[in-house]
């Protein structure tokens, strides 16, 4: 647009010219210098907390770091080969891969489900959402302290419950086949922030579109399948991908069940890859080795994340898609 004309009656303006591309480019510099000035605390914390501590990792993970002395003997590519060397480590990989592929799926369906209750939910909706956030809010510590009397084998609530029906529970926290779905329903303690998600997609699917499937006869089910996946598909995507990269992670409530004491009773099916990664550094402080473990499961957490949007971009329905 060259000009604008602005008039009003009885009063004739001159027209308004748009102003030369060299201040454009100065009003856009400028506003580009504003932007970062306001995240700088951000770029700031991140090289030195995050960045530069991967750069170190990477260092250290061809050396042999001496805690005592704070140096690092350089040893080439040892640390990597110790990786295929070491069945630890094949074990405990395998351990995550196979808790990931647990529980993933069952995370996105108890949250999906509750986002659907939810939404449903009229009349002090606010105040069952706040409710079902609050396992979020729990602390590790409190919440494994919590699992640990659920889960006894012998007096815990759980197999009480199953009790009453007559089957007889497991022992959750010694077999070494229920080991992950302990873990995994501690897990599914705190999906309520999957659910968040969830429930803000739910919240922006055109009502209409209900509306005309159901005149023309689609019921519950097939509007669900038809409609409300597609239309929330990019908030399930986003999820998949989080919680994928969260379970590979996973540390914290395998550790505080079974590796706190140090008195696991089934140290091998509890064994995952950020337990067997903080036994190597904080207790036999092999942090050469421990580096590159951390570099190993970086590399994983890219490749299938790289995956998993190359798939999942296919089925994903964005708005500005025709």
């Amino acid at each position: 647009m060259a000009e604008l004309t602005r008039t009003r009656p009885g009063v004739t303006a001159a027209p308004v010219e748009d102003p030369p591309p060299r201040r454009r480019r100065t009003a856009a510099r400028r506003e580009a210098l504003a932007g970062y000035a306001f995240i700088s605390p951000w770029i700031v914390g991140f090289c030195v907390f995050t960045l530069g501590a991967m750069v170190y990792s990477l260092v250290i993970s061809f050396s042999r770091y001496n805690l005592a002395t704070n140096r690092a003997k350089p040893v080439g590519l040892k640390n990597y080969r110790l990786l295929v060397e070491d069945p630890s480590v094949v074990r405990s990989l395998g351990n995550t891969l196979f808790f990931a592929v647990m529980a993933v799926p069952l995370e996105i369906v108890f949250a999906l489900l509750l986002a659907v209750l939810l939404n449903r939910v009229g009349r002090g909706a606010g105040l069952f959402r706040t409710l079902y956030y609050l396992p979020k809010m729990t602390p590790s510590v409190a919440t494994a302290s919590v699992f640990l009397l659920l889960l006894n084998g012998n007096t815990g609530a759980i197999n009480r419950f199953l009790a009453i029906f007559g089957i007889e529970g497991p022992q959750w926290l010694l077999e070494p086949a229920w080991v992950k779905p302990s873990i995994v329903l501690m897990t599914l303690w705190g999906v309520s922030g999957t659910m968040v998600i969830f429930l803000a997609a739910l919240k922006n699917v055109p009502r209409e579109l209900y509306e005309v499937a159901a005149l023309d006869g689609a019921g519950p089910v097939a509007r669900f399948r038809n409609i409300t996946l597609p239309m929330i598909s990019g908030a399930v995507f986003f999820n998949v991908i989080v919680l994928t990269i969260a379970a590979l992670q996973v540390f914290d409530s395998a550790y505080l069940l079974f590796w706190r004491d140090q008195q696991q009773a089934s140290p091998e099916a509890s064994l995952f890859y950020g337990v067997y990664l903080y036994i190597q550094a904080f207790r036999q402080f092999n942090f050469g080795f421990a580096s590159a473990m951390a570099w190993l499961l970086f590399v994983i957490i890219m490749v299938i994340s790289i995956v998993q949007v190359r798939v999942g971009n296919r089925y994903v329905y964005y708005e500005g898609d025709r």
